[in-house]
């Protein structure tokens, strides 16, 4: 019988890799030996969501909503979820990463922050990191080359208003388009996206000739979970998940250093049942030595620095 091997048809986009780092997994050196770096997310799209005030014709899902209403008409039980998220959710979250000395990432929207300056104010006077979440929480795969590139534009300028500082690291709703990574790499501002779920480690990739940091995500410890089957049917569950990646990641650690990120939305974790959850992973990590919580633009600049005393 004749072999036949397998080769993908050509497409838009960067191309596949299933090989990563493979055996080679490099011995990363954390600030301080850390076995494990932990980097908390806050996913901030309260505001800038699909809604009929926004002039969408459409409302956004989301979990804790179970009925789904025809499109045409303004579904305020969603808009009032997501409220809860920037008027009370994200404060709560506030207080546990204040009293923990946490500093976090924010997956924030541009237009999240320009309705609510007083979260864009607290995520500057505590030096936590803006990472642009886009825009707007918008599927940019339906947009133009031309579109995508005049949202990410948009986006740098509204948050330099906000923040007092543009972006330098860049995640787009669920996943994103053909041309986002190369779009990023011409407007030159830069340092990592983290549109991939596919390592445990940032790695670099060739986007037209240049070196371009990943600096993957995950969907596993993740609060989206709530409310979604299969998904997490108690704050128990979610703070399990966290325990047992920590303690296999923190193992794993002692000899090939690792990452984890922590993905969280104030309308979900930002109910008092579910901060619980939070606050006693949080007490279990600190309660070990040679974990460093960091900020994502921390790690990606640690990556830029040492890279090559890894071996990648």
């Amino acid at each position: 019988m004749a072999y036949h091997s397998f080769k993908d048809i050509e497409t838009p986009g960067p191309k596949r890799d299933f090989v990563g780092y493979g055996r080679k997994v490099p011995r990363v050196r954390w600030p301080r030996d850390a076995r494990l770096s932990i980097n908390v997310v806050l996913n901030y799209e309260e505001g800038s969501e699909y809604s009929h005030p926004a002039g969408d014709k459409r409302s956004d899902g989301l979990q804790e909503v179970i009925y789904a209403m025809d499109p045409k008409y303004r579904d305020l039980a969603v808009e009032s979820v997501f409220e809860y998220g920037s008027r009370a959710g994200v404060w709560r979250l506030e207080r546990l990463v204040t009293e923990f000395k946490i500093p976090i990432t924010f997956y924030a929207c541009a237009v999240a922050l320009e309705r609510n300056p007083e979260v864009a104010a607290w995520l500057k006077e505590a030096q936590h990191e803006p990472c642009s979440h886009g825009w707007r929480w918008e599927e940019v795969w339906r947009l133009s080359r031309e579109e995508e590139a005049e949202h990410i534009r948009r986006a740098i300028e509204s948050f330099t208003a906000t923040c007092g500082e543009r972006p330098q690291g860049w995640y787009c709703r669920y996943g994103p388009s053909v041309h986002t990574r190369e779009l990023l790499v011409e407007e030159g501002g830069f340092s990592y996206d983290s549109d991939a779920y596919n390592d445990d480690l940032p790695y670099y990739v060739n986007v037209k000739g240049k070196q371009h940091l990943v600096v993957p995500y995950s969907f596993t410890y993740n609060d989206g979970k709530f409310g979604l089957l299969p998904g997490y049917g108690s704050p128990s569950d979610f703070v399990d998940t966290l325990k047992r990646g920590f303690d296999q990641l923190y193992a794993e650690g002692e000899t090939y250093p690792r990452m984890m990120s922590i993905g969280l939305h104030p309308r979900l974790i930002g109910q008092a049942t579910r901060i619980s959850a939070l606050r006693e992973f949080f007490d279990y990590a600190r309660s070990k030595d040679k974990v460093w919580f960091a900020r994502r633009i921390d790690i990606a600049s640690w990556w830029h620095a040492h890279h090559r005393e890894f071996g990648t």
